[in-house]
Parts: structure tokens; sequence; C-alpha cells
């Protein structure tokens, strides 16, 4: 039987990337699954290879009044909203925090962490007309462990943020059964990787990890998956690590 059989998705920051591969394993393990992404055209693109358990909405995740739109289009396309993920994100600029805008700043922390607030604040009343749910908030190792050499102070800030909201929501929201976790990715192979590193900058990346390579989007997926479904039924309020054993050295 499908992992998320009878479940209703949100998961934003999807059309391309780790956020597309969530989408597709969630169609295939049976969720009907709301995608959604500033960028339309991608979005389009991938729902008619989704199918009719997808549906796309063009989003910024950062507008209260776009969060209100989304869930409201969800719960009336598929009905009340079981699971969210907050996927959606930037790095922004690479700067130390002396030389850091405070423009730039709040425009990485409105992305990576007032999205996530308010992801959370909208979908909750769904989720309890649904019986319970599962929220599952991507942050980064960057937000267990302060990275050297790689100055990103908004970065940092936003990512240890989502990991303290998802604590918070597990702990108020427990008692509708609703279940909040984070996950903590580490060199993962995506359109955002592969533009900042060049091949040379992806061998020096795979060799400082443990495992001895960076991960990829499936690895992701299944722990998004499990996460998301029934057999982490018991599991709230905790941060999973997926980075290769980079953050154990």
């Amino acid at each position: 039987m499908p992992k998320l059989a009878g479940k209703v998705a949100i998961i934003t920051g999807a059309a391309q990337g780790m956020g597309a591969a969530h989408a597709r394993r969630f169609v295939a393990e049976g969720a009907r699954t709301v995608f959604t992404d500033i960028n339309a055209d991608a979005g389009e693109k991938l729902q008619a290879e989704l199918g009719d358990n997808s549906l796309f909405i063009r989003h910024d995740v950062g507008s209260e009044a776009d969060w209100q739109k989304v869930t409201a289009e969800a719960e009336a396309h598929f009905g009340p909203v079981s699971v969210l993920i907050n996927n959606a994100g930037i790095i922004g600029p690479v700067a130390k925090a002396a030389e850091l805008t405070a423009e730039a700043f709040e425009t990485v922390c409105r992305i990576n962490q007032t999205s996530v607030f308010l992801g959370t604040k909208h979908t909750i009343p769904s989720m309890i007309r649904a019986g319970g749910g599962s929220i599952v908030n991507i942050s980064s190792i960057s937000g267990i462990v302060a990275i050297y050499g790689t100055p990103n102070v908004a970065y940092a800030a936003s990512k240890f943020a989502v990991r303290g909201i998802t604590k918070q929501v597990a702990i108020e929201y427990g008692e509708h059964n609703i279940r909040a976790n984070s996950v903590h990715p580490g060199y993962i192979r995506t359109p955002m990787m592969t533009e900042a590193l060049d091949d040379e900058g992806i061998r020096i990346a795979s060799a400082s990890v443990p495992i001895k390579r960076v991960g990829e989007v499936e690895d992701v997926s299944n722990l998004v998956v499990f996460l998301a479904s029934e057999e982490s039924a018991f599991i709230t309020g905790s941060e999973y690590i997926i980075d290769g054993g980079l953050t154990a050295l």
C-alpha cells in the first residue's frame, strides 16, 4: 500500500530541485499533492507530468495573503490538508555580518523563516479538521552548526529559527495529533548546488563527507516521506540531520 494514501499535502518551493523530487514521490506514494513555487512556468510543466492528483499554485511564500489562498484552494480541491512540507528557501548573499545589509537579512528571513510561520499558521486549522497532520520543515545543517569559511549570518539565523519554530509548534499542537519535525540537509545535488559549485567544487565537497559523496534529492525525499507518513506517528519535535556524517566530524 502506498505510504501516503489518503493524505492531502502542500509542498512549497516544489517546481524544481529538492521540492520537485518531494512532489514526485508524494504523488507516487498516493498523496493528493498541492505544490507551490514562484516559478509558474516550471510549476505548470511539472503539474502536466504529475497528473490529476497534483495541483500547482503560484505562491510567494512570504506573503500571508498568498498562504490564505493556497490553503483555501488546497482544501477546496482535495479536502483538509494533512501534510505540510515547508521546503522553499534561498541562500542569499555570502557576506559577514558587518558587510550584510539589513534589507538582505530581512529578505532571507522572510523567505526561509517567516514563510514557515505563515505556512504553519494557515495550515493548522485545516489539519485540525483532518484529525491531525505532519509538518516537515526543511532547514539545513546551518540550523545545527555554524559553517566556518562560508559567512552567511542571515541564512544561519533563518535556519536556526526554523528549528525553533518546529519544536514550539510540536509542543503547542501535539494534543491535536499534529506533529512537527525539521530536516537538516548537508551537501545535496540540486540546481542551487550545481550553480554554486563546478565539478571540482563538488569533488571537494564529496571528499569532506565521511560517506564520500554528496547527497541526492531522493535521499532527502525518502526521509520526508517517512516523516509525513504514519510510520513516524510517535515522532515530533525532532531534528533529522541528513548530511552523510558531515556534522559528526
